[in-house]
């Protein structure tokens, strides 16, 4: 039972990779309430990271294969749209002032919904995986879900830790790392299979 648990964990942290990526950019995108969004971000991801592996394991055999085909360019679709308006609206706005103060509100529910779907849809192809291996998904799901959500609190507390800078800066890198996960990710799926 020990070691299903730790390789459930294991799984979770490999799967959680991308998320915590985006919840450190967008920890520096959002030069306020970093722990705050840290939080919610850490919520929406984990979630997604758990629902995800369960849809997978009902859907196995029949939507999933056309998801699981679409998933890299849906997420980099996602990614790089999410990533690019943050870098385009940081270079426009010039005002370190004026953006700092949106970063109070920089968080966005639909944003961070878009973000966990687009960094769990290789979750996906786990559950689907789970369909042919595993007697209980719950318990597995559950873990992968909270291992996430632990790993991208960790991200958002090094956010925390590092230097606030120029909202204008962190905007900029912020966007630079969702645009980069989404190339990644498209290169693993489409090239890397």
């Amino acid at each position: 039972m020990f070691e299903k648990i730790l390789t459930d964990v294991l799984l979770g942290a490999s799967l959680s990779v991308d998320a915590f990526a985006v919840t450190v950019g967008e920890g520096l995108s959002c030069p306020k309430n970093r722990l705050k969004n840290a939080v919610l971000h850490s919520v929406y991801f984990g979630i997604f990271q758990a629902l995800m592996p369960l849809a997978g394991f009902y859907l196995a055999g029949t939507v999933s294969g056309k998801i699981m085909s679409l998933g890299p360019y849906i997420s980099f679709f996602m990614l790089a749209f999410v990533g690019g308006k943050m870098l385009i609206d940081s270079i426009k706005n010039k005002d370190d002032d004026e953006n700092s103060k949106a970063g109070e509100a920089c968080f966005s529910h639909m944003k961070a919904i878009a973000l966990a779907f687009a960094t769990s849809i290789d979750a996906l192809a786990v559950g689907v995986s789970f369909a042919f291996t595993e007697s209980s998904v719950y318990l597995p799901c559950s873990i992968i879900g909270v291992t996430t959500f632990v790993i991208c609190i960790i991200g958002g507390l090094l956010c925390t830790r590092l230097p606030k800078g120029s909202g204008r800066s962190a905007g900029i890198a912020g966007g630079a790392v969702l645009v980069g996960i989404g190339i990644k990710l498209l290169i693993e799926g489409v090239f890397l299979k």
